[in-house]
């Protein structure tokens, strides 16, 4: 294991995880495909594990303090939590980008502050933590470290915009809006199924899907937020 790695066993109390899980879940495919090991050598199979292991623990955690809202409330609550940017957040926080075992190509293009690679790095270690701890202890973990990130979803509205805040993000830049172009629509008149993709001077941004345009929009210009690292420029 990288003696870096050591570090952040330390400060984040991981002393009870095996130094090779550790270093597994910091391990990105494109470290792994350049030493020649095999796929199952990366961290994607704890990123699959610590993906539904958040998704339960905010749905836990949303459903016990919250008994006054509804299921729709919920839902948009824990999207808001779960989504790339939001993971990526909370590994900036810790600074776990510092530690991400990655290959020369990733490196030299930005890898460590890619929100999707964080986003998966934060689930990755979470599925290690949930291997050795079950699931009591990857939801101490979150509730420890994951306090910024509540406390902003649920302060800020928890039924946000996404297209408004996209929108907000390109005039504070200079950018018009984005297009948004119903790719496909499939199912009965009374059962219709949309999916439309948030255009940006001709590059696709962002691909959402839902019963009505509407949601379809809000869900691709959240798929958009949560890319922005990658066609913002």
């Amino acid at each position: 294991m990288p003696d870096r790695l050591r570090e952040l066993i330390q400060r984040l109390d991981l002393h009870d995880l095996p130094g090779d899980l550790v270093e597994l879940a910091f391990r990105h495919t494109s470290y792994t495909r350049e030493l020649s090991l095999p796929e199952v050598a990366s961290n994607q199979r704890l990123e699959y594990l610590g993906d539904a292991v958040i998704d339960l623990v905010f749905a836990d955690h949303l459903y016990i303090t919250y008994p006054e809202l509804t299921e729709g409330d919920l839902t948009r609550l824990k999207a808001a939590l779960v989504r790339k940017s939001a993971l990526a957040s909370v590994a900036r926080k810790l600074s776990l980008g510092d530690f991400l075992l990655l290959g020369y190509g990733e490196e030299n293009s930005g890898g460590r502050n890619k929100a999707s690679l964080l986003a998966d790095l934060v689930e990755a270690l979470l599925g290690a933590i949930f291997i050795v701890r079950g699931y009591q202890g990857a939801y101490d973990f979150v509730l420890e470290h994951f306090d910024d990130l509540l406390e902003d979803v649920v302060n800020r509205d928890s039924l946000s915009d996404d297209k408004s805040a996209l929108q907000e993000l390109l005039q504070a830049r200079g950018e018009a809006p984005p297009n948004y172009v119903v790719v496909s629509t499939a199912g009965p008149p009374h059962d219709r199924w949309f999916t439309i993709e948030a255009v940006l001077r001709g590059q696709v941004i962002g691909r959402g899907e839902g019963r009505s345009k509407r949601a379809a929009e809000q869900a691709a210009a959240a798929d958009a937020l949560d890319a922005v690292d990658e066609w913002l420029t």
